[in-house]
């Protein structure tokens, strides 16, 4: 007799339009009848996932999750914090879902909840952001923060409009932040508008792959720096310039590494995975190989380049 494969389902109801409330039971359904038996545990507070996972998620041999990116987060975090990690699955049900964007995971709960799991499973990098863990993104700078101080009644009323808004409001107080920054075979010196540290082929819904060669498995982070611009015409031409995936020196510094150590004389918020991930003046962020195990359903899988 087989041993009962044990599932955590761990969900945020809140998440993108709150959905899932009406899939859940489908869902449901879904594990049981790929042999798997489940406990859901709905997230009651921002914050509280970490501990969660990475106490009970031992005791199951597959984690999946159901939320925006800030879930996706969370369970990472508690995850990363075992040394044995059982695999985890992602239903998307946010607002953005760069990650799930990023791997091919359908945006059908249902088709996720199969490939989570039924899928096959890769390896994929994680980023580490101090003592912390991210997905697929840590940045700063202008409109960087616009992800968390959304009210999330303004993301399930509006969806990706609410983040425009926001942004737009934002627009006569941008800042810049002076940095030295060191990295795999290099360092540089500059004041920068914005800066994304990513492992993923989109951030904030914008498709990043057309900037830099991305690989979410290449131990490898893609650093993308945009210059303090000059005047509103050079922050046009920015804009053209990742529009069209091609980066001028002259306003955007961009490289690979596996390691990134970045300083500067004044604290600078940051985001993780959309997320607000503290305020350091100085920070070492780096690439753990293929360090989580991920559930994809075959037809999301693309050949490495």
């Amino acid at each position: 007799m087989h041993r009962t494969r044990k599932l955590l389902f761990v969900v945020n109801p809140h998440a993108g339009k709150a959905a899932i409330r009406g899939q859940l039971l489908r869902i449901v359904e879904t594990f049981v009848r790929a042999g798997w038996m489940p406990t859901i545990y709905t997230s009651q507070r921002s914050g509280e996932l970490p501990a969660l996972v990475a106490r009970e998620a031992p005791n199951y041999d597959l984690v999946i999750c159901s939320g925006g990116d800030g879930t996706l987060n969370e369970t990472l975090n508690g995850l990363m914090h075992l040394e044995r990690r059982p695999p985890l699955g992602y239903i998307p049900a946010g607002t953005t879902n760069d990650f799930a964007s990023s791997l091919g995971i359908p945006k059908t709960m249902i088709k996720a909840a199969q490939g989570a799991v039924d899928g096959v499973p890769v390896s994929v990098d994680v980023g580490k952001f101090g003592e912390r863990y991210f997905a697929y993104v840590a940045a700063f700078g202008a409109f960087t923060d616009v992800t968390y101080i959304t009210p999330q009644h303004a993301k399930n009323a509006l969806g990706r409009l609410a983040y425009l808004v926001e942004g737009a409001q934002r627009l006569s107080s941008l800042k810049t932040y002076p940095l030295h920054l060191e990295y795999d075979g290099g360092e540089t010196d500059g004041e920068f508008l914005v800066g994304l540290i990513s492992n993923s082929s989109y951030v904030a819904g914008l498709p990043v792959g057309r900037w830099i060669d991305t690989s979410m498995s290449d131990g490898l982070l893609e650093v993308t720096l945009v210059r303090k611009p000059n005047l509103m015409i050079e922050l046009t031409r920015v804009a053209s310039n990742l529009l069209l995936g091609e980066l001028d020196p002259e306003l955007i510094f961009s490289v690979k590494t596996k390691r990134l150590r970045i300083t500067s004389p004044e604290p600078i918020p940051w985001t993780l995975d959309g997320e607000y991930g503290g305020s350091p003046a100085e920070i070492t962020i780096e690439n753990l190989h293929r360090a989580l195990t991920i559930h994809l359903p075959v037809e999301s899988l693309r050949p490495e380049k």
